[in-house]
């Protein structure tokens, strides 16, 4: 026995029952599937019983789901292939001090093998597995550190990965010397030494797709890590899908001249392209404004605050921030009188920025 139905239902127009209780729901035959299942009664007799399925759609339809398109190279990314219970075991292929004797502290720039591995982007963090137990006898828990060099690497292979780690050693309350576990473990660091690393991760940092944008990097100390990323692709390498055309202003605030990281290479990259890198130091225990203040970051981005703030009204601007917390306060009080000439809130223009991703913040 077999039976064809269409039905129609109209449900019950009681708008307290449903939010789609007034729409026609239709049932259609194509979906409907009858099943037979016997059944024996007490008397001996068969029942044949016919449950029902059927698809039901209804004529409202949900609304269309809007898909941001992400202004940075955010397509392929990879993120976390490699975990602490797994990590990639890669090979220290260099370990150099990059802050003069005289700086206060060090600062170390090293190198490792991936082999194309932990495939990277410009403006990502890698996690490190120190060595040895913690006062638990536990593994040590990974740090996350921001890479420093280009997706290519420093060999231009594809098969590095760098870091910008600065030794942490400082004295606590009970005048005791405490080290960094994990700054010091790398910064003891010799060739053909493992190193486990986790990662890639993070999508804050990477770089905006436009060619032609002005990008605004702000970093103190080793906050410098993403930029030189950025700028070795920009200056340094040729891609067949990537030519900057746009403004590289690069910000770098540090204590004393000998803290300059990279230096030379960033003098390169104005000295080849004057029209698109523009490099500006800020040497807190040197260097002085025309107040006699001490020359921050801030500070130094004060001298420039109308031009910054003309630049910061523009669709294809990019600030990156990345180093100590406290700079972002400082930027925020120049910026504050400068939106308020306008008639604009700052802290709400910042806010709309961070949503078009045109304010990025790497703070600690």
């Amino acid at each position: 026995m077999t039976a064809a139905v269409t039905a129609a239902v109209s449900l019950p127009s009681n708008k307290s029952s449903s939010p789609i209780s007034s729409s026609r729901t239709s049932i259609s035959s194509d979906r409907l599937t009858f099943h037979k299942r016997n059944v024996f009664g007490s008397a001996g007799k068969v029942f044949v019983v016919a449950p029902i399925r059927a698809q039901v759609t209804t004529d409202v339809e949900a609304p269309a789901k809007v898909v941001k398109h992400s202004k940075k190279f955010e397509e392929g990314v990879v993120t976390n292939k490699f975990r602490p219970k797994n990590p990639y075991i890669g090979k220290c292929l260099l370990n150099t001090k990059i802050t003069g004797d005289d700086a206060p502290g060090e600062t170390w720039h090293m190198v490792f093998t991936t082999e194309g591995e932990v495939p990277y982007r410009e403006g990502q963090s890698i996690g490190i597995i120190p060595d040895g137990i913690d006062k638990n006898g536990k593994p040590h828990k990974l740090r996350l550190y921001s890479i420093a060099s280009s997706a290519l690497g420093d060999f231009g292979d594809s098969k590095t990965v760098s870091l910008c780690v600065k030794r942490l050693v400082y004295t606590n309350e009970q005048g005791e010397i405490v080290k960094g576990v994990c700054s010091n473990f790398l910064c003891d660091l010799k060739p053909g030494a493992d190193v486990k690393i986790t990662g890639p991760v993070g999508k804050e940092m990477l770089m905006p797709v436009d060619p032609n944008a002005t990008i605004i990097m702000l970093g103190t100390g080793t906050g410098i890590a993403p930029f030189r990323s950025f700028l070795w692709k920009m200056f340094f390498e040729r891609h067949d899908d990537y030519k900057f055309n746009g403004l590289a202003w690069l910000f770098l605030g540090v204590p004393t001249s000998s803290s300059l990281l990279y230096k030379e290479e960033f003098e390169k990259m104005k000295e080849k392209a004057p029209e698109n890198f523009r490099l500006d130091f800020a040497v807190s225990r040197e260097q002085t404004n025309e107040k006699g203040e001490k020359m921050y970051i801030q500070t130094r981005m004060a001298q420039y605050a109308e031009e910054l703030w003309q630049l910061l009204k523009k669709d294809n601007t990019y600030v990156y921030m990345c180093g100590l917390k406290g700079m972002e306060k400082g930027i925020d009080d120049i910026m504050v009188s400068l939106a308020a000439k306008d008639g604009i809130d700052w802290l709400s223009y910042k806010k709309d920025l961070k949503r078009s991703e045109q304010w990025n913040v790497e703070v600690y």
